[in-house]
């Protein structure tokens, strides 16, 4: 099993070298635009948690869950809700359900079998857009892969085609029609780019915590392995030790 997902790692983390690309885009536009500095305070934030339907893999759910919760959290109050949530793969879902029913307003599932593409980026993005969810920027929630033993739970920014459009690197042009359909198409485009990225980050994350789940678990059936061994070897020489035992105290009567 190690060695399975050894060679599932591998292929996870080749491609998550190239879906970080599209992740890097992403901050070429929104730096060079400069559209931080013409967000809102006030503005509506859609929040997207990145996860997967499958167990076994150590607590890369909890980890994203618990940054969403304490982002979304009101003092002592609990979560507003107010603030949307979507949620990718049926395990944060789970979590995310019991904490924050209110802020649910979608969630996808079969997220995790296989490497994600970049078709399944865009066919979520693609159900954000058709959901008429209201917001102002998006802040995806994923855990992002350190290291072969390591990850944590991060959040990517990213901007709608109104906040681009404000931004001071897009002011300086004179918009027409044309040019809005240009930016919004921008806008849904850095969207499935951040999509993409967190998905497959996120799944190599996963892989590797399988497989550091897996090693652990080996480790520990073969601790117990030798420890039911040494017993059991005890028990046989007690066994022995007490017919031996018999044995010359019979021939010792005689």
């Amino acid at each position: 099993m190690k060695l399975i997902a050894t060679t599932k790692l591998n292929k996870a983390q080749a491609a998550m070298r190239v879906a970080k690309e599209y992740g890097a885009a992403n901050t070429v536009v929104f730096s060079e635009s400069e559209v931080a500095k013409s967000a809102e305070s006030g503005k509506k934030t859609l929040w997207i948690v990145v996860s997967s339907d499958r167990g076994l893999c150590g607590g890369i759910h909890s980890s994203v869950s618990k940054m969403a919760k304490k982002a979304l959290a009101e003092g002592d109050s609990g979560p507003n809700p107010d603030v949307p949530v979507v949620v990718l793969g049926d395990k944060p879902k789970q979590q995310l359900g019991r904490a924050m029913p209110n802020n649910l307003v979608l969630s996808f599932n079969q997220i995790g079998k296989s490497i994600p593409t970049f078709a399944d980026a865009c066919a979520i993005a693609d159900q954000i857009e058709a959901s008429k969810v209201e917001y102002d920027s998006v802040k995806i929630v994923y855990n992002k892969f350190l290291s072969s033993i390591a990850y944590e739970a991060a959040i990517m920014e990213v901007h709608n085609a109104a906040a681009l459009k404000a931004s001071p690197g897009f002011a300086v042009y004179e918009m027409e029609d044309a040019d809005d359909a240009l930016v919004g198409d921008l806008a849904t485009f850095a969207l499935t780019n951040a999509i993409y990225a967190t998905l497959v980050e996120g799944y190599a994350t996963e892989i590797s915590a399988r497989r550091n789940a897996m090693d652990n678990a080996s480790k520990n059936a073969g601790e117990m392995i030798s420890k039911l061994q040494m017993k059991f070897n005890r028990q046989r020489q007690a066994v022995i030790t007490n017919e031996l035992v018999d044995i010359i105290t019979g021939a010792s009567a005689l």
